[in-house]
C-alpha cells in the first residue's frame, strides 16, 4: 500500500518568490524521474514567517527514492537550488523528517 511521508526544509529569507519560480520551471526530466521512482501527489508548502518548507508526498510500495542521490538530474537540481535554501555538503536540501501524529480519512 502506498504511504505518505512529510518533511521540512529551510528556505533562505527573501527567496520565496525565486523558489516558487524555479519550481514553476522544474526540469521536465526531473519530473519524469520522480514519477519513475514512485513519487506522486507531491506538494510543498511555505511558512512565510520562519521560511520553513513543508513537503508531503506519496510513494509507492516499490519506490526507488534511495536512488535519487545518484541521478545526474537530481544532482543538477540540488546544485540549482543550493543558493536559496539550506543544504548538506552534497548539495542535497537539509530535510527533517516529520512524524505523523494524526490522520483523518
Amino acid at each position: 500500500m502506498p504511504d505518505r511521508i512529510a518533511f521540512r526544509m529551510n528556505l533562505h529569507p527573501g527567496q520565496a518568490a525565486e523558489y516558487e519560480k524555479r519550481h514553476d520551471e522544474i526540469f521536465p526530466e526531473l519530473v519524469a524521474l520522480l514519477k519513475e521512482v514512485g513519487i506522486s501527489d507531491y506538494t510543498i508548502w511555505l511558512d512565510p514567517e520562519d521560511h520553513h518548507l513543508f513537503a508531503i508526498l506519496t510513494r509507492s510500495d516499490d519506490h526507488g527514492l534511495d536512488r535519487l542521490p545518484d541521478e545526474a538530474v537530481m544532482k543538477r537540481w540540488w546544485a540549482f537550488m543550493g543558493d536559496i535554501m539550506e543544504t548538506n555538503p552534497d548539495s542535497s536540501p537539509v530535510q527533517v523528517p516529520l512524524k505523523r501524529v494524526f490522520y483523518l480519512a
